[in-house]
């Protein structure tokens, strides 16, 4: 089921949604839908990856500091 949401766009960005809907043959409003399920996808899942580190910490689950060398010393570049 879907709903209908209202939004105000910048005019540049309207006209880009517009170029876009037209070349790719879909409408705006599938596009912005795409767009903003990406989105909220997206910060969806950083915010629960920011509580678990957060619940992570209020453990006492650090890397030692072995662990954090060993990692570091991967990355460098020699």
């Amino acid at each position: 089921m879907s709903n209908t949401v209202t939004i105000r766009l910048e005019e540049s960005t309207k006209i880009k949604l517009e170029k876009l809907a037209a070349s790719t043959h879909r409408t705006r409003s599938f596009l912005a839908a795409e767009a903003i399920k990406a989105y909220v996808e997206s910060n969806e899942w950083q915010i629960n990856e920011i509580k678990q580190a957060i619940s992570e910490a209020e453990a006492g689950d650090f890397a030692t500091q072995a662990e954090v060398d060993a990692v570091a010393e991967k990355w460098r570049t020699k």
